[in-house]
């Protein structure tokens, strides 16, 4: 008979292993956390730990993580942007090759390449 299997502290808060890389990343963070929320709550943190938690309590720190989170809005808003414009230029190219298409020059389509210049 086989002898059961030690569950151990260690294997119970791990879970499985992460299937991916980030996913196994996000596991060792929480894991992280988590001792240094125990630490925190026993005393017992080192300096790095308690700086650590204290810097991202600072104002500042909260202003920095704003302006990433606007900063990141802005990206999003221009690649929106320069999608819709790229989008519109199509529009434009489809409507003049009609047009020309209507007026019997159907073999002088245009292109984005006309266009820029």
């Amino acid at each position: 008979m086989d002898a059961p299997k030690k569950v151990t502290k260690r294997s119970k808060s791990l879970g499985a292993p992460g299937k991916t890389v980030e996913a196994r990343e996000n596991q060792l963070i929480n894991l992280a956390v988590d001792l240094a929320e125990k630490q925190l709550s026993e005393g017992s943190a080192s300096s790095q730990v308690i700086t650590h938690y204290l810097k991202l309590a600072s104002t500042t720190e909260r202003l920095e993580k704003e302006k990433l989170s606007r900063e990141n809005e802005l990206l999003k808003a221009k690649t929106e942007a320069l999608q819709s414009a790229k989008k519109i230029e199509e529009l434009y190219l489809n409507a003049l090759n009609a047009m020309r298409s209507y007026s019997g020059r159907e073999e002088e389509n245009v292109n984005t390449d006309d266009l820029e210049g």
